[in-house]
């Protein structure tokens, strides 16, 4: 069987870092404030691990590995003089006073009343104005402080510790994100092209960087656990799809500036979820549902157990579908395995109720009781009912009752005393289903962080249910589950050191960190077993699971490898360079690897349909930018078959309009575009 490779970035050298990271943490002392050291993380390995079968166990150090750390440095053991001005000591004969030897040495209050440059320099201010006698000689700015501010020697000791605890911070996660030792300067860029990632983050429409706030729910998320873990969805990123419409030249096919915003505002303005009132239940089909379920829809989530699934149904049986955790996950099974019967969502008539519809509302009745309920059948409940909404494409819906089950898991894990053995194993699946889809979430809307990522270095992975006397329901399949897993920390790795808010990255030293994220997606294909390996030809596949991963995998190439596309749109002159040439070669291909085949988005409908069709936008809107540049058009099939790519995604796209705002929005916009880019076309004279 084929080794399974963990896209992480762990060195197999460096077995100590860990430790000494977490130890480091937890001496921290506000009192001594210790210098970071400027080292560099060393470059990122990709260990090969067998992946075990599934009635093995798994480990976080298997498929996945754990996210490498780096501690704060005590290197240096001196401390930078803390007071910034002199301290004077009145001396008089009052007996009365203490000595110097009895008393704290407090610094005393003294106005403030030199301006900056003499506070810098530590020099005597005349305190002139406009401008003292040292300004004036130095030609200098004279700059006083506002009126009433009154900072003393002991007020600038406190602000001066407080700044250094926040540069301690901010030099750890930026040694962590950088990754790698990137050159300031390759002998093979005959270009200055420089990209910004300051320059690629959302901004309001009079220019100015917009300032998003991500606010833990109820606190229990750490930000230190998601801001120092690489593999996890940064808070500000630049990877949604309508981000592309701040690019140049995509930005000129349309006629109104857009951002991630919008389609955030749209949801969350959309008319409430229209549930059934039926009060009866159709079970004359559960047999044909179960087994639909198990073969057509656990594959994606692995979140119920074929084993004991008998004793779930007769004890839902036994309430009448009415009361229980039981009864809730037996409806929603029943809701699941009949919409996967029902063929994609876009194709179920407008004014006919969705499959699965009426198992759904009755489930929905139950969820109010087990929403109290701190255990792992209740967060079970909410995440099945999650994927059903992702169905529906109601993805805030959807994220309402994920933000519950994060909080219910992160109580349960906090204290691994809280989950009985029995447990454990479900416990650990419905943890990564809950991280999985935050992370697809976050990818494309500006939504709080739960925090439940903080707990994704010591979950396991799960390793298959335990087999009981009763009759299995179907297959534990797990080979999607875990190839899923590790290619969304790939995705959340690739959104961190790529497209995090950060420091200026320019094309030279962007290239190894490109090369070895492609090296690692590479060693995640090479590791996936033989069964889910899927050709990179154009042969056309009628496996689902095969077919989803590979949309997912040049989904991720083609975010690994469009920054040069921007960078090429920005500066034409950069693709003069043969490296820049090859690297947006391979972003066009990947993106035309996704469209050339567009009805076959329809084998990932049930669990991705919302996602996939953002992703699908994204790469329209690069390969339209990239039609309008010459040299990048050369990288591109013939424009006749380009047009009818872009017209059959078009077409797809208005086929899910009416699914969801979000979704109506961006037909409209890719719409918009491509009349735009062919009126653009024809008057520059590239088209006739």
């Amino acid at each position: 069987m084929a080794a399974v490779t963990s896209p992480n970035n762990v060195d197999p050298k460096d077995t100590n870092s860990a430790p000494n990271s977490g130890a480091s943490r937890r001496n921290f002392s506000i009192s001594i404030p210790p210098r970071v050291s400027n080292g560099t993380m060393a470059p990122m390995k990709t260990p090969t691990l067998p992946l075990k079968s599934p009635d093995d166990s798994y480990s976080n150090d298997g498929i996945l590995g754990k996210t490498r750390r780096r501690g704060l440095s005590n290197s240096s053991a001196d401390q930078d003089n803390l007071m910034d001005g002199t301290i004077d000591h009145e001396q008089d004969g009052n007996p009365r006073k203490r000595s110097n030897a009895d008393t704290i040495d407090y610094p005393r209050r003294r106005a403030t009343i030199a301006c900056e440059i003499c506070r810098g320099r530590k020099s005597r201010c005349d305190g002139a104005k406009p401008r003292c006698r040292l300004c004036t000689e130095l030609n200098a700015e004279c700059v006083y402080r506002e009126p009433g501010i009154k900072l003393d020697a002991g007020d600038k000791l406190i602000l001066e510790r407080l700044n250094r605890i926040e540069g301690l911070l901010q030099s750890s996660l930026v040694s962590q994100t950088k990754g790698i030792h990137l050159a300031s300067q390759s002998p093979t860029t005959s270009t200055g092209t420089t990209l910004s990632r300051e320059d690629m983050m959302p901004r309001n429409s009079d220019g100015l960087e917009r300032s998003v706030t991500s606010i833990p729910i109820a606190g229990l998320g750490t930000w230190m656990a998601s801001q120092t873990n690489i593999s996890t969805m940064p808070k500000i990123h630049t990877t949604p799809a309508l981000h592309l419409l701040q690019w140049p030249i995509i930005r000129d096919l349309v006629s109104r500036p857009y951002d991630p915003q919008h389609l955030l505002q749209l949801e969350l303005s959309r008319e409430p979820l229209q549930l059934g009132t039926s009060l009866s239940l159709d079970l004359s089909n559960t047999a044909a549902y179960v087994q639909a379920f198990f073969e057509r829809v656990n594959v994606w989530y692995a979140c119920v157990n074929p084993y004991n699934w008998a004793s779930y149904y007769r004890m839902a049986l036994s309430h009448g579908f009415r009361e229980g955790p039981e009864s809730c996950i037996t409806l929603l099974v029943l809701a699941l395995g009949s919409a996967s019967l029902a063929g994609s969502i876009s194709s179920v008539p407008r004014d006919k109720e969705p499959p699965g519809m009426s198992y759904f509302s009755a489930a929905w009745g139950l969820i109010p009781g087990l929403m109290t309920r701190n255990t792992t059948l209740s967060s079970q409940c909410l995440i099945l009912a999650s994927a059903y909404l992702f169905y529906l494409v109601r993805p805030l819906e959807a994220w309402s009752l994920l933000s519950s089950t994060s909080m219910k898991l992160q109580l349960l894990l906090s204290d691994r005393g809280r989950i009985p053995n029995h447990s454990k194993e479900l416990s650990e699946r419905v943890y990564w289903n809950a991280l999985l889809f935050e992370s697809d979430l976050l990818a494309e809307l500006d939504l709080p962080h739960s925090g439940i990522v903080q707990f994704e270095e010591t979950v396991g992975l799960p390793g298959g249910f335990e087999e009981e006397d009763d009759e299995p329901a179907g297959r534990d399949e797990l080979w999607y589950f875990l190839a899923e897993i590790a290619l969304r920390r790939l995705l959340n790795r690739v959104s961190h050191m790529i497209y995090s808010k950060g420091a200026m990255t320019t094309i030279a030293s962007l290239e190894p960190l490109v090369a070895e994220l492609d090296f690692q997606l590479t060693q995640w294909y090479e590791g996936l077993p033989i069964a889910l390996q899927f050709p990179h030809s154009r042969v056309p596949l009628s496996n689902p699971v095969q077919i989803v991963l590979r949309l997912r995998y040049f989904a991720c190439r083609t975010i690994i490898f469009r920054p040069y596309i921007l960078a090429v749109l920005e500066n034409e002159h950069a693709i003069m360079d043969v490296a820049v040439r090859e690297n947006c070669r391979k972003a066009l291909e990947a993106c035309v690897r996704q469209l050339e085949h567009i009805t076959a988005h329809h084998a990932g409908h049930l669990p991705y349909l919302w996602q996939g069709a953002l992703s699908i936008v994204s790469q329209t809107l690069l390969v339209m930018g990239a039609t309008m540049v010459p040299s990048l058009a050369a990288l591109l099939p013939p424009s006749q078959q380009m047009d009818a790519i872009i017209n059959e995604v078009l077409l797809e796209i208005e086929r899910y309009a009416h699914l969801a705002p979000s979704l109506r929005l961006s037909s409209e916009i890719v719409r918009e575009a491509e009349d735009r880019r062919q009126l653009m076309l024809r008057s520059t004279g590239m088209r006739v």
